[in-house]
């Protein structure tokens, strides 16, 4: 058994989840969770607006990893390349001074953070997500409660990933068969559009309509329609499943892997796009840093089901970092 430890910097959050790998023989490989944790940074704070990070959010975020890391080696694993990995992702694509986001990042971890593309953001949250899923479905067909191929949505902070695929009838056909990024993150929209406490109506459709156009653009690489089973990743996705659940509290255990019908979903987002800042707050399964932007993400959600068709989706707990993890023990 050896351990790895993944981070994922976002423009709202930054993650951590230290695993342990353990080696069972004839090539299986079990990945435990160790520690998963998450602090909301906001790292992308007026990254829109300015093109650079700003100099607390730097600090917040620095501050972050430096538990991080103390947290990683309290748990026996040395900080470098071949046991620690951190993706960074929309916001560090946009930043003008992200140089000086490297150098810390660095001085910190002992790594620098890999600004990954959108197709590689949306690859390794696909296979963070749909490890468990897959040996539950065959392309085409309904095996267990999901139906291949995936439709994997992680909305973030600045950016939405979708990705489709699934194992196909070919063994050598591409796990990934479709993927693309686009600029319609919660942080992104809440500062563009909806600036009231609660957002005007102008405001909201003001979003929908920059949702819909980039989900226009999304169309035209990844075919949403063709997706058997929709499954969302990320602090969006996850927050509204625990909504539905009518949860007192956050409870991972009960939101992996948990339906949102889409007539929920709807209600749901109308709720929060028309409550005020101190009313979500109030909200059992709401993280403090969500409050302000979870309107936005919900309206995404929405949108981004409305387009599938599909009636509903699966909200999973398992996303990009797991996806980084497999990476380490797995490396291309």
């Amino acid at each position: 058994m050896t351990g790895v430890a993944a981070i994922d910097c976002g423009t709202n959050s930054i993650r951590l989840l230290i695993a342990d790998i353990v080696f069972l023989g004839d090539d299986e490989v079990q990945v435990v969770d160790a520690d998963r944790r998450m602090e909301i940074v906001r790292l992308g704070q007026g990254v829109d607006e300015t093109g650079a990070f700003a100099p607390e959010a730097l600090e917040r975020t620095f501050e972050a990893l430096r538990g991080y890391a103390e947290a990683i080696e309290a748990h026996g694993i040395e900080l470098g390349p071949d046991t620690v990995r951190m993706v960074a992702t929309s916001a560090t694509r946009d930043a003008g001074n992200r140089q000086e986001f490297v150098d810390g990042v660095r001085e910190i971890l002992g790594v620098e953070p890999e600004v990954v593309t959108g197709l590689d953001e949306a690859e390794l949250s696909f296979v963070g997500a749909t490890a468990e899923l897959e040996a539950q479905a065959a392309d085409g067909e309904s095996n267990g409660d999901f139906t291949t191929p995936f439709l994997v949505v992680d909305i973030g902070g600045g950016s939405t990933e979708f990705v489709l695929g699934g194992v196909g009838e070919d063994e050598d056909e591409d796990l990934v068969r479709a993927s693309l990024s686009v600029n319609i993150g919660c942080v992104r929209m809440t500062e563009r559009h909806l600036r009231s406490d609660p957002p005007t109506e102008e405001q909201v459709e003001a979003a929908t309509a920059d949702i819909d156009a980039a989900l226009d653009e999304v169309e035209k690489v990844v075919p949403l329609r063709e997706a058997g089973s929709v499954v969302c990743v990320a602090g969006t996705a996850t927050t509204v499943a625990g909504i539905a659940l009518d949860l007192p509290e956050y409870d991972s255990e009960r939101i992996h892997h948990s339906r949102v019908s889409g007539e929920d979903l709807e209600r749901i987002t109308g709720e929060l796009l028309g409550s005020r800042h101190a009313e979500r707050s109030e909200i059992g399964v709401m993280h403090p840093g969500r409050v302000d932007v979870i309107g936005a993400g919900a309206l995404v959600l929405s949108r981004v089901l409305a387009r599938t068709g599909a009636d509903h989706f699966t909200a999973s707990e398992h996303d990009i970092l797991d996806g980084v993890a497999w990476s380490l023990i797995a490396p291309e």
